[in-house]
Order: structure tokens, then sequence, then C-alpha cells
């Protein structure tokens, strides 16, 4: 009973606004919130279910979720996710026993580097999954990262388009200028960038090998495999001179440790004249280690970085920062879209992989809306340069590269093989 006395006392602090019923799995009724809306109610299943949530909440709330031990009766899991964050400002001082978030921060400080040899392992675990399943919540340009929904709403597939087309215009790219692109997923930005924004050639590293395959066979598709180049390759091993550079949901899998290698290697890969635009998922709070659910069974290795974290290595390299942008709820946005979709097609999902591993996904892809939606998480888009003459000297260029770049888009529809 004194674990089910912890979590009640966990729960009163946590959830101020709405109503949650949690029922243990000896059968006591715990009840926290004002008695609004929304009412969600929950059941632990399983011997020794509330001691586990009530020892590591922030492992094991998903653990017993994928393990159908808890069990959401009433309200949906984006509810439940709501009650637990909304006011809980990501203080983890709130949890039943605070202790076990202090072991877990200093091994954090003492973690080690992300060499080459472990990137790799740590990207296969999550993108190297089967293709069909990314296909079944993804837009048709198969963009796994924050769309940019331009008017607050709209389909996925045009807001996808919109952050392909923003992140173009920030880079200032001009005819015939070549492109990097560190993590470049399945291939649909850097064919943009050749088709749209004028790129002579883009060369695009990965490290994951299902993502090279596709990415080679969409340029060969889309007739642009003489510009269009990927590589499975690491930052750090790349060489040449390139006049703009791009990295986009890549930089979450560095890890603080290994900023100023990333930084310091895209110094040594940008033109003088170069031009650089970092768009990576931060934290507006103070550093600090990553949700162990997620960096275990979703994105192992991966930190989320404050600009407080980031800014120290950019000023070593000898870049400057020309722009910054921060993307507040365009994730949410995004997650809220996947999760719509994905759950749409779970029966699809299923027989792909298990029922535990759709639980999972569900888990994944609710718990990061939340996050984006309650706690400090956002999108940060930095533009780095080497001199602070390429650029003009106002923002109203991306707005203008932005509508060049729609009227080409529209130009391209009647030909395009997407």
């Amino acid at each position: 009973m004194v674990f089910d006395r912890l979590l009640a006392r966990a729960l009163a602090t946590i959830v101020r606004r709405g109503t949650l019923r949690v029922t243990t799995e000896a059968g006591q009724i715990l009840r926290a919130g004002d008695g609004g809306q929304p009412e969600v109610a929950v059941r632990l299943v399983g011997e020794g279910a509330t001691r586990t949530l009530v020892l590591d909440p922030e492992l094991a709330l998903g653990e017993l979720f994928m393990d159908g031990r808890l069990l959401v009766e009433q309200g949906t899991l984006m509810e439940f996710l709501q009650l637990l964050l909304q006011d809980s400002h990501a203080e983890r001082s709130k949890l039943p026993i605070p202790t076990t978030a202090t072991l877990r921060s200093i091994a954090w400080r003492l973690a080690g580097r992300n060499d080459a040899r472990l990137s790799k392992a740590n990207v296969a675990h999550h993108y190297d999954l089967s293709s069909t399943l990314y296909d079944l919540f993804l837009d048709r340009h198969r963009q796994y990262s924050c769309a940019y929904f331009e008017h607050g709403d709209g389909p996925l597939d045009d807001a996808q388009r919109a952050k392909q087309r923003h992140i173009a215009a920030k880079l200032f790219v001009q005819p015939g200028n070549s492109v990097l692109e560190i993590g470049s997923g399945w291939g649909g930005l850097a064919v943009y960038l050749a088709r749209h924004a004028g790129a002579g050639r883009v060369r695009g590293i990965t490290l994951s090998e299902e993502q090279l395959a596709a990415s080679r066979r969409l340029a060969v598709r889309e007739g642009l495999a003489p510009r269009v180049a990927f590589e499975l390759e690491d930052y750090r091993a790349t060489a040449g001179t390139f006049d703009r550079i791009v990295s986009v949901g890549m930089f979450e899998h560095v890890g603080p440790k290994d900023y100023p290698a990333f930084f310091e290697s895209c110094a040594r890969l940008m033109a003088e004249d170069g031009v650089m635009l970092l768009h990576t998922i931060g934290r507006t709070g103070e550093p600090g280690y990553t949700n162990p659910w997620i960096r275990k069974y979703i994105f192992p290795g991966g930190h989320l970085p404050t600009m407080t974290e980031m800014m120290p290595a950019i000023e070593r390299s000898g870049l400057m920062v020309t722009d910054v942008e921060v993307l507040r709820l365009h994730y949410a946005e995004t997650l809220k879209a996947w999760r719509e979709r994905f759950m749409a097609r779970r029966d699809e999902a299923m027989r792909l992989y298990d029922e535990r591993f759709c639980r999972m996904w569900e888990f994944y892809l609710s718990l990061c809306e939340a996050a984006f939606r309650w706690e400090d998480v956002v999108v940060f888009q930095i533009q780095l340069g080497r001199r602070n003459d390429v650029l003009p000297i106002t923002r109203d260029y991306i707005g203008e590269r932005e509508a060049a770049l729609r009227a080409s888009e529209l130009a391209a529809m009647p030909v395009a093989a997407e």
C-alpha cells in the first residue's frame, strides 16, 4: 500500500486540472484533478505494476502501456498524457521518487560520445525499420521531420511541402550551388533543392542503409541521379567544399559531447560565402537528459539540445549565427497528423510487426505530441554562415523566395513524378 500512497501524493501534485482516476492492481481507486475536463480513467494490471510505476515513472509509463498493463478505460491516451503534462512544467522534482531522476541526470553527464560506430547503430535501430511502416503515416514526400503549417492548419502534405520551401528559401541557394545535406532521410529535400531551388549538385549523406537505398531509387525515378547523389557516410568523414549545407532532424542524434565535432566539420566543409540551415528539435528550458523511454525504445543516443548547449560549439567553430527561428506547436500538429494516420492503418502495422510494437508506436507518437504541446520542446531553425555580407540584411527575402519556389512547384506539377 505504500506505493499506492506515493502514487496518490504524486498525482495530487502533478494533476491540477481535469479529472483522473487510477485503479491500482490492488483495486484501490486514486483520484486527482479539479473535477473538470478531460475525464480520464486508467487501470494498472498485474502484480507490481504500481510499484514499477512509482519507482521509475519516466520509463515505466510507456513500458506498462506497451505490455498492456496500463489500460485507458475512459478518455484517450492523449488526454491521459495531457493531464500528466499540462501543469508539470517538465519539473522532475514532482516525480514520486525524485532520486531516480537525480541518478539519471548524473549518468547523462558522465555518458560518452556518439562515435561513428555507435551513431550508425543508433540510426539503424529506428530508421532501418520497414519502409512500409513509414508509408502508413508519412506524407507522399516521406518527410520524417516537423512540417511547417503556414496558416495554422491544413493537410500534412501541404505543410511538409511548405517546410521544404521554407528551408530552401533560408538557404538562399544560387543557381548551380553545391549542397550538402547531413542526414538526408528518404531523399525528398535533396530532390526538392535540385528540382526547384536551382542547386547544381546535391550530396546527401546518411547512416541508414534502408534510407540510402530508397533515396537512390528516388533520384533515379525523378531523373536527377547525375545531380543528386547519396552516400552511406558519417559527417566526420565527409570531404570537399559546399556552397550550402542543410541538416534537418539529424542533430538530435549527435549528442552534446560531439557538438564541437559537428560544427567544426560544418565549418570545414562550408565555402567562404556559404550558408547553412540547421533544423533541430530542441528545448527552451535548462539542459537535461532525454526521456528514458524514448531513449531506450525509439531514439537510442538521442538528445534534445538547448541554445546554451549549441552556442558555445558554434562560436568556437568560427561560424556565425545569422538567423534563428523557433517553430512552436508545428511539430505538435505534425505528430497529431502522424498519430491519426497511424491509428487509422493500425491493422496494417499489425501485419508488419505485433501488438506490442503497435502500442509502442502509439505511445511514441502520443508522448512526443504531448511534449510539444505542454512541455518545453520546440524546433529551432538556426541559419549559419562565415561572413555577414552574404545574405540580405532584412528577412524579406525569405517570403520572396518562398513565392518563387511555390511558382516553380506549380509549373512542374503536370510533369512531376510524385
